[in-house]
């Protein structure tokens, strides 16, 4: 049996997985996000490892004799969280997120006095990756900066927890922007900008490689042999890509979580820094990925719902009675609620209503909300060059997946076949994939995509209204940036 845990944003997710890739148990628990200040985005590390806890003990209940047989665990989790952590092992502060945009003028300096770096990190310099908010923390909390003995990544603070190790690898630290992505390995000059060194770095292995074994006072309390290793695993993306199956040059899947990606694998680096795409290395040997990120996605149909007191299901519901007529006259929404990365690299913009009237329903509302997310993906598939030409159909993972309404909008506006799949916990699953790829599993046995269970095929005439919708979409980022310009500073 293989246990894969799964830090994402707004819950810890975990799994069991049989020798014959099917999953035995799974239970989560809840996180939140703290945003002490506009721009802010942090979390407890100490949270998480509660979470862990909690989710534990519920697989415990769940599957005792799956618990009992547990071989290697695997780790998956949000990308480009800083965690600082003093000589002695104490975290020094609350782990600046993905989504915090904080960074922003440190990301104009390092442009500016240190080019040389989108080279080596194959990634445009923006403020949700990891070193832009280290330069923050040295500016802003000097005296903490100067107590900092390691950085680490959030599931590889998980890891030190488990195992008393500090490891990561290269899906993971790809996004930090302190990684040469092409070699895998660390870039002493890219971490010199930053004033760190690689000591003050986790060690990296392959994310199908053995890290690290599980502490023996832990295996023993949680009823595990001694012998449980814990795999190298990947960022969030990288290791979803796992549990999907996407795992070859052109296999492509969107994530429509809290953030919404577009990742497609290939075979060798595809740079493009100044496009705001993404190059990272994969969580499998020998293999590289493009995405596309959108910071807000599945979480603006949230947050929309947590305004009007309507839970997601009934606003869908409600989404779902409206006629053709409707839609074509349905306001349009900005889905901008942290900023935005691909294509943008904006961490200004914001979120917007437009053609609002009295009589529009909360229906349009929540329609206007997932077609917004819908044009953002549009957006971030228009910039990946000739990787879209690679791409037969997309895997629609994330909570966003169990839409039907969504899925099918998705793809109408993208003019690509969208297919989803039972599991949903994907990250998760991708983790336990990759701790059984650790324990001597082969990847034409592991790495399976998983069954369809629908399948979303464009429609053409829906499409071409939709790309009228687009343009009008497109045209009012371009107002709100220059309507921003007159805001009070």
């Amino acid at each position: 049996m293989y246990l894969g845990i799964d830090i994402g944003t707004s819950e810890l997710k975990a799994l069991i997985v049989n020798p014959q890739g099917e999953i035995m148990a799974s239970n989560h628990a809840t996180l939140s996000v703290q945003r002490p200040h506009p721009h802010w985005a942090e979390q407890d590390p100490e949270r998480w490892w509660q979470a862990c806890g909690q989710a534990i003990a519920g697989l415990r209940q769940q599957a005792p004799d799956a618990w009992a047989a547990i071989r290697a665990i695997g780790l998956s989790g949000q990308m480009h969280g800083a965690v600082l952590l003093d000589a002695a092992g104490e975290v020094l502060r609350p782990c600046i997120l993905w989504n915090d945009t904080r960074s922003a003028a440190q990301c104009d300096a390092l442009r500016q006095q240190h080019p040389q770096m989108m080279e080596i990190a194959a990634n445009l310099i923006m403020p949700g990756f990891t070193a832009p908010k280290l330069h923050w923390v040295a500016e802003h909390e000097p005296e903490i900066f100067r107590r900092i003995d390691k950085v680490l990544l959030p599931k590889d603070y998980l890891r030190w927890r488990l195992t008393g190790r500090f490891v990561s690898e290269p899906s993971d630290a790809a996004g930090t922007l302190w990684l040469d992505v092409a070699q895998r390995d660390w870039s002493d000059a890219l971490l010199a900008i930053s004033g760190l060194t690689r000591a003050q770095m986790p060690e990296l292995v392959e994310g199908s490689a053995v890290s690290a074994t599980l502490r023996a006072d832990l295996a023993s309390e949680w009823g595990l042999a001694a012998t449980v290793s814990v795999a190298g695993g990947g960022g969030d993306n990288a290791a979803s890509a796992v549990g999907v199956g996407a795992v070859n040059a052109g296999d492509a899947f969107i994530s429509l979580g809290t953030s919404g990606v577009i990742f497609v694998v290939n075979d060798r680096l595809r740079a493009d820094p100044q496009s705001g795409v993404h190059a990272f290395c994969h969580a499998l040997p020998g293999r590289w990925h493009q995405m596309s990120v959108m910071l807000s996605a599945a979480s603006c149909l949230r947050w929309l719902c947590n305004l009007l007191s309507v839970t997601e299901s009934q606003l869908m519901d409600e989404m779902a009675q409206l006629s053709a007529e409707q839609l074509r006259q349905a306001p349009l929404f900005l889905p901008y609620l942290s900023g935005e990365r691909t294509p943008h690299n904006d961490p200004q913009a914001t979120g917007a209503f437009f053609h609002l009237r009295h009589e529009t329903p909360r229906a349009l509302l929540g329609y206007a909300v997932i077609e917004g997310v819908a044009f953002g993906l549009a957006d971030g598939l228009a910039v990946l060059g000739d990787t879209q030409q690679q791409i037969q159909q997309c895997s629609l993972t994330g909570g966003g997946a169990r839409s039907t309404l969504w899925a099918q909008l998705i793809a109408d506006v993208l003019q690509l076949p969208i297919v989803t799949h039972p599991a949903s916990a994907s990250g998760a699953l991708g983790a336990a994939r990759l701790a059984w790829l650790a324990d001597g599993g082969s990847e034409a046995d592991v790495c399976l995509k998983p069954p369809v269970q629908a399948r979303y095929q464009p429609d053409a005439a829906r499409g071409a209204v939709l790309q009228q919708r687009l343009r009008l979409f497109r045209e009012l980022y371009v107002q709100q940036q220059q309507a921003r310009a007159l805001l009070p500073a």
